[in-house]
Parts: C-alpha cells; sequence; structure tokens
C-alpha cells in the first residue's frame, strides 16, 4: 500500500490560529502540539483518500456486488461456514 505521505520529508515551521482556551489547556498538560496536529492531519487525510477511492470505485464495487448476487461468490461451494 502506498503512504499517505513522505514520512521522511523535512519539518516546516508554519503559523496557526487556535483557540487561546484549547491552546493554554493543552499547553498545560503538555500536550505535543506538532505530534498532535499531525496524527490529526493524517486521519484526516486517510478518511479523504479513503473517500476519493470510493467514489472513483463506486461503479465498479456496485457491479461486483451485482455478479455477487446473481452468480454467487468464486468457492462457495467449497466454503464450510
Amino acid at each position: 500500500m502506498d503512504s499517505l505521505f513522505d514520512i521522511d520529508a523535512p519539518k516546516k515551521a508554519t503559523n496557526l490560529s487556535v483557540n487561546s482556551d484549547l491552546l493554554s489547556k493543552s499547553r498545560a498538560l503538555d500536550i505535543n502540539l506538532s505530534a498532535t496536529l499531525e496524527q490529526a492531519l493524517k486521519t484526516k487525510l486517510a478518511q479523504a483518500n479513503a473517500e476519493k477511492w470510493s467514489n472513483e470505485n463506486r461503479k465498479a464495487i456496485r457491479a461486483y456486488n451485482k455478479f455477487i448476487e446473481e452468480n454467487g461468490c468464486f468457492g462457495e461451494e467449497y466454503k464450510e461456514f
């Protein structure tokens, strides 16, 4: 499976606007903001890629499901569950 992004790419400084109360409470708990943001972005990127893949393959998935409905699954006669 392809990686979502280049994990070896260099870090880049950026400016963000964050709710001040959220920021102060996160800092009080020693939450690593950079790591937290990277994890959140990675999750969002994975969700967006999955949705894009699903949309791009919607017709094929429907056709496959219809085929299985009409013809059964390959090797179905051998399954024991």
